[in-house]
């Protein structure tokens, strides 16, 4: 017998669902979500503790592999769980400081493994707790979660967050444990509730993260503090800014790591930055440039911008025995941001005169400094061919810019009369093959209204 066609159809439910296309709709799910569905009736919480279902939470927020869940002999909820329980206030920042500890360990691992044993376990949840306790400020989720996963690096040498060197100047700094940061973070004015989060112990030089939103500085915000060499205030203090919260700082200095944006140079890591497009290939040989801005050699006030720079000179390994040849002279072209120019020449390179043959690499540093933020230099290096001894030709250097990184204003400056500072930023600097032996900044006596650059 037909049914009334007026009789309404059973309403459509969860419940009587298939089972395959409900576990389609919770695979869907966040993690909150699922976890609410176990509350909600009996087939739902069946469903819900489906294994399969967690293992993408897990692989997505804890990064935990098939081979670490064999150890543990867990399901796939049971571990989400158990580490949601320890971790799960950092869940927005673990898998990605996570994956950056990994692969800067993985990459390091092969290339400094002497930087990776200096690493340091974990700190526990109450070891950070007892530090703000201490320091009576609350640290940044972003920053509690990396010391999570590595409580810094022991003081030693090479430092894990990166090295510069010229011929009498050195740096290399650690990333801080927490409790050596926690014996340096600052109380005086100037850096006042700022946490070290580095140091060199060459150099004394730190990056420090402000915690709290004073002295002009934002909270989070990661900087180099620069002294205002001009300010009667001692608390005066410029900042060269290096980063806008842990996350970012951290994340995009491990970055430029591991895809070989900083060089390994004996077993160091060196910040030099290079500009794939600043190349030139003059015949059989390449010129290419790196750069790095020096902010423990440099100033706001007086304006001195540090930068040093390597070059890397190659000649073909395909070229013809008879190419060979000795670099004679360089001529510099350098240009400041206001447009001024200066043209320098000199005898060969650091005080070397480089032969250069077939499939031989030459590199060497040098330095300048600027009065403006930003600048370049671009010339060409004069060789003579070693086969035909009265033949000269000239090698391309192309253009290279140097800029310094943003940087805020002291507030104590900001709030003094400082019309009687008056600074002639008209001095720029030359080639500074021979600057190694000029006064560095750090050293110089109390300004005398000119911007220090050449004795």
């Amino acid at each position: 017998m037909a049914a009334p066609l007026d009789m309404e159809p059973p309403a459509l439910s969860l419940e009587l669902l298939p089972t395959d296309p409900l576990l389609l709709i919770l695979s869907f799910l966040d993690y909150r979500d699922l976890m609410s569905c176990c509350y909600l009736n009996r087939r739902l919480n069946q469903l819900s503790s489906h294994d399969p279902l967690w293992k993408r939470h897990c692989k997505k927020y804890w990064l935990i592999s098939d081979e670490e869940k064999s150890q543990r002999n867990q399901s796939w909820k049971a571990i989400f769980i158990s580490t949601y329980s320890d971790l799960g206030r950092y869940i927005r920042y673990y898998a990605t400081l996570k994956k950056a500890w990994d692969d800067l360990e993985k990459y390091l691992g092969q290339r400094c493994p002497r930087m990776i044993g200096s690493l340091k376990e974990s700190v526990r949840e109450e070891d950070l707790d007892a530090v703000e306790g201490q320091i009576g400020c609350k640290l940044p989720d972003d920053y509690r979660c990396s010391f999570r996963i590595h409580n810094g690096q022991k003081l030693v040498v090479p430092g894990l967050m990166g090295s510069m060197a010229l011929s009498n100047h050195y740096r290399s700094e650690d990333l801080l444990d927490i409790d050596t940061a926690a014996g340096g973070f600052q109380h005086r004015l100037g850096l006042k509730q700022c946490l070290p989060l580095t140091f060199c112990i060459h150099t004394g030089l730190s990056q420090y993260m402000a915690l709290e939103s004073v002295e002009g500085r934002n909270k989070y915000e990661i900087f180099y503090q620069c002294p205002d060499q001009m300010a009667r205030n001692p608390s005066a203090i410029d900042m060269f800014i290096t980063g806008t919260s842990y996350l970012e700082w951290f994340t995009s200095y491990v970055n430029k790591v591991v895809t070989g944006g900083y060089p390994i140079i004996r077993d160091q890591i060196f910040r030099y930055v290079h500009d794939k497009e600043c190349v030139a290939t003059t015949g059989d040989i390449t010129v290419s440039v790196s750069t790095s801005f020096l902010p423990e050699l440099s100033s706001v006030h007086p304006p001195h911008y540090f930068f040093t720079y390597r070059i890397r000179i190659e000649m073909s390994k395909d070229a013809l025995p008879e190419k060979a040849c000795q670099l004679d002279s360089r001529y510099w072209r350098i240009t400041n941001a206001k447009g001024d120019v200066e043209e320098v020449q000199g005898p060969g390179v650091v005080g070397e005169f480089p032969i250069i043959t077939p499939g031989r690499v030459y590199e060497y540093t040098s330095c300048t400094t600027f009065s403006t933020t930003s600048g370049y230099m671009e010339g060409y290096y004069t060789f003579h061919c070693l086969y035909y001894k009265d033949k000269f030709f000239n090698v391309t250097i192309p253009r290279f810019h140097m800029v310094c990184p943003t940087f805020k204003v002291s507030t104590a400056r900001m709030e003094t009369n400082h019309n009687e500072y008056a600074v002639d930023e008209d001095e720029d600097s030359t080639d500074t093959d021979e600057y190694e032996d000029r006064r560095r900044v750090l050293d110089i006596p109390a300004p005398s209204g000119r911007c220090p650059r050449h004795t």
